[in-house]
């Protein structure tokens, strides 16, 4: 992984923590969670306060995700909201955490300056052992901890600034006036400086996890969706009338799904001829079958020129695999009729020429949903998916792994929201 970790296509945009008071904070929390403070006097972390040098030091990745559910946090300062989250067994992980730190940014500004926030996302379960475990999470809690237990402290001295207000010769307390003079020299002024979380409960809504080699759960008003290879524990086992299952194989069954929900914007030229799509489409599959079925092909020469070369000269192997006839004909009929027949497709061609609605909630756990029926979009599936993708790229020989990092830093990473706009009509 070290040439992605050199092009910023692993870890990247993760906020180093090098100041010692920093470090120290972070070792105080590891150790509140059981775990040994480390040695390193500079590491990085994302927005959970997961660390890639943290991990490697303790020689565990899962550090802060024991059981897969349950996830901690540790979070050192407030511009962690900032960053993304490159760990995690649930996709919703990332816009959680921005919740929790987007409602209470006042409290984590005001204990940050002085402590070190730690704790859980809590959840109905301790281990996920089958499906039905999955989906008896409806909503998490955020168990927060501090560890000089400024929380506590400024808890304590409200309690006590209630019972000033409350009782009449409350006043004459002596020992508790002086408590709350050494409290408030520690919290400051908690009429001024909020440090108790005003949210800490949020729901949890659609998300992908890796358990059982990878789930899928839509929420809709009248029932829960759940895609994933039917060999998952719990798969079609419980509430029948609650909960639908499709097996992730059937791509005609799951594209049904997400036509009939509205999850899909099926293919026009209203947005098709404008973003380059099925262009992007074909020359991701063009270069996939390239590397499937050229052995001798070097990926370093691959260049427009080069790929329609190899096209010409490999006629009867691109009508076999047929996904680059389809993309060409899908665009002479979005020119002549300004639209696509879905319903006459098979379903796996389906995927090629669709994305994810851009306004529904659900448009990026969709568009990950898209990218494992199109492995080939290499760039789709690293925007989407990028546990997919660092599967992906592990399976790659060493050129083409080469190949794939030249070809996200020059179509990705230049103008990461460009692409996301013009590709899938994602605005950040």
């Amino acid at each position: 992984m070290n040439l992605l970790r050199d092009a910023d296509l692993i870890y990247g945009r993760l906020l180093p923590v090098e100041a010692p008071h920093l470090v120290a904070r972070y070792n105080r929390a590891l150790e509140a969670f059981g775990l040994p403070a480390v040695t390193l006097e500079r590491f990085e972390i994302d927005r959970t306060g997961f660390s890639p040098q943290v991990a490697e030091a303790l020689g565990d990745p899962h550090y802060l995700d024991p059981n897969a559910v349950n996830r901690r946090f540790v979070i050192l300062t407030p511009a962690q909201i900032e960053l993304p989250v490159v760990h995690t067994a649930f996709s919703n992980t990332s816009q959680l955490m921005f919740e929790f730190m987007s409602r209470n940014a006042r409290a984590i500004h005001a204990l940050t300056i002085k402590d070190v926030i730690y704790g859980e996302i809590e959840d109905t379960v301790s281990k996920v052992e089958d499906i039905e475990d999955l989906l008896s999470i409806n909503q998490v809690e955020f168990r927060v901890l501090s560890a000089e237990d400024l929380l506590g402290k400024a808890a304590e001295l409200g309690r006590l600034v209630d019972r000033l207000k409350q009782e009449p010769d409350a006043w004459r307390d002596t020992a508790m006036l002086e408590r709350m003079v050494a409290l408030a020299r520690e919290t400051g002024d908690i009429r001024e400086n909020a440090l108790v979380p005003d949210q800490v409960i949020f729901r949890h809504a659609a998300y992908w996890t890796s358990h059982f080699g990878g789930v899928y759960v839509f929420v809709d008003p009248d029932v829960t969706t759940v895609i994933s290879d039917p060999a998952a524990p719990g798969f079609r086992r419980s509430r029948p009338w609650q909960v639908s299952y499709l097996p992730i194989r059937d791509a005609g069954r799951v594209f049904d799904f997400l036509l009939k929900t509205g999850r899909v914007e099926l293919p026009r030229a209203s947005w098709i001829e404008g973003s380059g799509y099925l262009d992007h489409r074909a020359d991701m599959a063009v270069r996939d079958l390239v590397r499937r079925t050229d052995p001798q092909a070097d990926p370093a020469r691959i260049d427009p020129v080069w790929l329609q070369t190899w096209v010409h000269r490999n006629a009867e192997q691109v009508r076999r695999d047929g996904v680059y006839p389809f993309l060409n004909a899908a665009r002479r009929e979005i020119a002549q009729l300004g639209r696509l027949a879905v319903d006459e497709m098979a379903p796996l061609h389906r995927f090629l020429v669709v994305r994810a609605a851009p306004d529904h909630p659900d448009a990026w756990l969709v568009n990950r949903l898209i990218s494992d029926f199109v492995p080939s979009d290499v760039v789709s599936r690293y925007v989407f998916n990028k546990q997919g993708f660092y599967a992906d790229y592990a399976a790659l020989a060493p050129a083409w792994r080469a190949h794939v990092v030249a070809l996200l830093k020059s179509a990705y990473l230049k103008d990461k929201a460009a692409l996301r706009a013009r590709l899938y009509g994602l605005s950040d």
